[in-house]
């Protein structure tokens, strides 16, 4: 099987749009969304949509912490975030916000967990950022693959047999071996908000026959998301992000 896994889409169409095109010229067979569909972009009720309908033909999906804030002013945000999400409320039905409040936290498959954050206590949204951060995760789930996402930044961990983890490097576009004496934990980074340096979504394929992750980046229209950022009068740091990157 070869899976197709998306996060963190940020109400971001044209991102999500143009990783749904590379996709579908790679033999895609399912896909999984990490979370965060909302937050920081223009286009929320349409991405919802688009997921929900990727949900309806058997898609893996899990809540992300925006997910979780649409009608919960509970203070989890910083000022930034929680002034999008309230701007993302108003313009959401009801059924748009029912998708959102049923999705799982977690979802266990074979042996693979998906993720919004860290698979330790995931309802804190635990961000995965180094080894320390990733060894919670190996700790609670017996899993051998851990997809998650919230840190916008690709990265992959594993484990070996001995509870020791370390990082991996890995370029875009071409499979890593995720060897069976080792337990693995990839951080896939952020289809509609990346924040390592590159404006390129970001995704991955997971192909379960040949046991290898692959992480891919895409080009897409940011300069008309940041216009209509820009013209739904939110803050003016989040379109500048998109061309950025950070």
């Amino acid at each position: 099987m070869r899976l197709a896994i998306l996060t963190d889409i940020h109400a971001n169409r044209e991102a999500l749009e143009a990783v749904l095109a590379d996709a579908a010229g790679m033999r895609i067979d399912r896909f999984a969304i990490l979370g965060d569909i909302v937050g920081y972009g223009p286009d929320p009720d349409w991405c919802i949509d688009k997921v929900a309908d990727l949900q309806a033909r058997g898609a893996i999906t899990v809540r992300g912490n925006h997910d979780r804030a649409i009608g919960v002013p509970d203070g989890a945000l910083n000022a930034q975030a929680r002034r999008v999400i309230d701007w993302t409320v108003d313009r959401l039905s009801a059924v748009h916000k029912a998708f959102l409040s049923e999705l799982p936290l977690t979802v266990t498959e074979e042996d693979m967990l998906f993720v919004h954050a860290s698979a330790n206590d995931p309802q804190d949204w635990i961000y995965v950022t180094n080894e320390n951060h990733a060894m919670p995760s190996f700790r609670v789930s017996k899993a051998r693959l851990i997809f998650c996402g919230h840190v916008h930044k690709p990265a992959l961990y594993s484990c070996d047999l001995s509870g020791r983890v370390m990082g991996h490097q890995f370029g875009y576009g071409t499979g890593v071996p995720l060897i069976r004496s080792r337990r693995w934990l990839g951080v896939i980074g952020s289809v509609g908000q990346p924040r390592d340096g590159s404006g390129l979504a970001s995704w991955s394929v997971m192909d379960t026959d040949r046991n290898e992750l692959t992480f891919r980046r895409v080009g897409y229209d940011s300069a008309t998301t940041a216009r209509k950022v820009r013209s739904a009068g939110l803050p003016e740091a989040l379109a500048a992000r998109l061309v950025k990157g950070f």
